[in-house]
């Protein structure tokens, strides 16, 4: 028999059976979920400032509607984007990035109609963008000017129509789209601030990346900027600080093994101020393919996205890079040159969450492939030979941080601290 002491704080024993039955009880109450066999479930947390958990990579939804097909973005109804939407969530993805305009806001309309059907808002993070002019479509609306900017304005307009298309009572992350060089940083950050004292936010998270601005109606808000210059988001972080507004937390533009400009300010400036990266355009328009299929879609005629990639047939440098891309794959055991193309700005730097787009569930499932290729230094050294990248002046001069520049280590031998590294998919 075991002593133990109960309320009364009187002597009481407790027999082995019991005591083992509390410990089951407990343990079971308390045990691990156990690993996902879909990498898509294995959550991450969205930045150094923001502590809401996303799946690593997010589903674009620009493909998602039928608006744009005679602008050359395909079609996509409420059938098969239902199809597609499912397939990301069945694989544990929760992270899904919109925009005020997409489709003529056909997009945002599927999402929150599939959402509402299947009863999972709550488990969803859900990005979405103001600053473009979303009534493009409408021919009842004559003057246009006020639904487009990053004017407050534009902006309430914009955030009071996307909580409706989505038919939820708060967003998850507002982007700014895109820095419109008329509204200024002051205007900006404290009409979003007026949004948290109007009591459309409950919980407000400092998320610094592309102006991403998370406002929810009575729940959380999340601010994000995309598209836009390094230096306008250091100065409304800075200006936030100091006026205890709420700063961005995530960053979003285009970035991928051929277009690497991304690395001269943007990724410095997000590892100064705590940002995630959103990084689009990831599989440079549907130029990184095999020679395999490029000769199926000249065979079938299809040639992608039309409306950003007029000239769909690949480029010398770009089929160059796509076979380096396939040497990589071979070394590594990967099916798609696409997820390595993804697993490559995965490994690049810390809190990378990829946009990753399409219209088929294949497409989606050849791009989750990418949560299991691990890279190593010799190989994105190799894919980097193949474009060189310049990232000009002044890192030219002074380097980039990562080691002592001769300015330096002429006066001594320096140590540096090694900076974060990103998560890098385990060998199962």
């Amino acid at each position: 028999m075991l002593p133990t002491f109960g309320p009364s704080h009187k002597l009481q024993l407790t027999t082995p059976t019991s005591l083992d039955s509390t410990i089951m009880s407990m343990t079971s109450l308390w045990a691990p979920v156990p690993k996902p066999s879909s990498r898509l479930a294995r959550y991450r947390v969205l930045s150094p400032h923001a502590g809401v958990h996303v799946s690593p990579l997010q589903l674009g939804a620009m493909s998602i509607g039928d608006k744009w097909e005679k602008f050359g973005m395909g079609s996509m109804d409420k059938t098969s984007s239902f199809k597609l939407l499912d397939a990301f969530y069945d694989a544990g993805g929760n992270f899904i990035d919109t925009a005020n305009n997409y489709q003529d806001q056909r997009s945002e309309e599927i999402i929150g109609e599939w959402a509402e059907e299947r009863g999972i808002r709550d488990q969803l993070v859900i990005a979405t963008k103001y600053t473009t002019n979303y009534q493009r479509g409408n021919d009842a609306i004559r003057q246009k000017a006020s639904y487009t900017g990053n004017n407050v304005k534009s902006m309430y307009l914009s955030v009071e129509a996307s909580l409706k298309k989505l038919r939820t009572s708060y967003i998850d992350i507002l982007y700014v789209h895109w820095w419109d060089w008329d509204t200024s940083v002051e205007e900006v950050m404290n009409g979003l601030h007026v949004l948290v004292q109007q009591g459309k936010v409950l919980y407000l998270v400092s998320v610094p990346i592309s102006m991403l601005t998370g406002t929810f109606v009575n729940v959380y808000r999340w601010q994000g900027i995309s598209d836009s210059p390094a230096w306008v988001v250091s100065k409304a972080n800075q200006y936030a600080r100091d006026h205890g507004k709420s700063p961005f937390v995530i960053y979003q533009g285009a970035w991928n093994v051929m277009l690497r400009d991304f690395e001269r300010d943007i990724i410095p400036m997000a590892h100064s101020e705590g940002l995630a990266l959103a990084p689009w355009n990831v599989l440079a328009g549907g130029k990184i393919r095999t020679d395999e299929e490029e000769e199926r879609r000249r065979q079938t005629g299809e040639k992608g996205r039309m409306l950003t990639n007029p000239s769909w047939e690949r480029n010398e440098t770009e089929r160059a890079m796509s076979a380096a891309l396939e040497k990589v794959a071979k070394e590594v055991g990967a099916k798609h040159i696409t997820a390595v193309a993804i697993a490559y700005l995965m490994q690049k730097t810390p809190y990378v969450f990829p946009i990753i787009g399409g219209r088929k569930v294949e497409q989606l499932e050849a791009n989750l492939e990418s949560l299991a290729i691990s890279l190593t230094p010799e190989h994105v050294k190799y894919l980097e030979s193949i474009i060189p990248f310049d990232a000009g002046f002044p890192t030219s001069f002074i380097g980039d941080g990562k080691q002592s520049s001769l300015l330096m280590s002429n006066a001594g031998y320096f140590e540096k601290q090694p900076q974060d590294k990103p998560i890098v998919p385990d060998v199962e």
